[in-house]
């Protein structure tokens, strides 16, 4: 584990391997620890960056909202002190949000980008009252809160299949501060609508999407690549394509980058 200060504030990240670089963004309540199968794989032709965002894992909060601006700030302090000049990057929900706003604000450093059941679009007025719903109740019973959560992210037929990993997944948000819920459920809600990116960005894009996500609706999401050359694949799962379609997606992985 390595750490960077970024505005007074403490980075954790993982920096492994070499060759082309490859930035992995997790997602909310998550960690870098949930690439650690992937890593293990990337890092045979790969440098691997895997880098805790504000408020989660080892990180430090920055403030009360962690904007998706914010945290793509702090993902640049780190390729900066790495001396990482272009990358690929895969983030997975929340985390692909900031990977799209770090599109934005550092085009030229961007060699490929995968949005791993994430969405370019805003929150609609219904999500964000969810998320000013979900910040009262947070504030109220954590540890239900999070139960809740996370069983909602896996589709109902891998719940009992994965009930091991699903634990697991809930051990480590657990793990995340309140400070850090609230900030990123607050930075969520405000965060621009990106998907301009998708059409006009010229590097190669890929969106992984599970069928029966119970947080981006299915069918609205897959709207997006509609006249764009961004790849679409699509699993017959829940939200956690990483754990549900493990070794599929990896497959799939491995190739998108091997092709850049």
């Amino acid at each position: 584990m390595k750490q960077i200060q970024f505005k007074n504030t403490q980075i954790s990240f993982s920096d492994t391997g070499k060759g082309t670089a490859i930035v992995l963004l997790h997602g909310f309540l998550e960690n870098k620890k949930m690439w650690d199968f992937y890593i293990s794989e990337f890092v045979k032709k790969n440098r691997v960056i895997a880098i805790d965002l504000l408020g989660h894992g080892e990180s430090e909060c920055l403030g009360y909202v962690h904007s998706m601006e914010d945290h793509a700030d702090a993902v640049q302090a780190v390729l900066s002190d790495l001396r990482i000049r272009k990358a690929i990057f895969i983030g997975h929900s929340m985390g692909g949000y900031v990977a799209l706003a770090f599109a934005e604000l550092y085009p030229e450093n961007i060699k490929g980008l995968v949005l791993l059941n994430s969405t370019a679009r805003a929150d609609s007025d219904e999500r964000k009252i969810n998320r000013d719903r979900a910040v009262k109740t947070v504030k109220q019973s954590f540890i239900n809160f999070i139960s809740l959560a996370i069983a909602n992210l896996f589709s109902e037929n891998n719940r009992e299949r994965l009930a091991f990993e699903i634990e697991n997944v809930k051990k480590e948000a657990l793990k995340t501060p309140l400070q850090g819920i609230v900030a990123s459920l607050e930075g969520m809600k405000i965060r621009m609508d990106r998907e301009v990116l998708l059409h006009l960005t010229p590097y190669p894009k890929l969106i992984v999407l599970g069928e029966k996500d119970y947080v981006l609706p299915y069918e609205e999401t897959k709207e997006q690549v509609e006249n764009t050359s961004v790849k679409l694949i699509s699993f017959p799962d829940g939200h956690m394509s990483h754990i549900e379609n493990r070794d599929e997606l990896l497959v799939l992985l491995l190739s998108f980058c091997k092709k850049i």
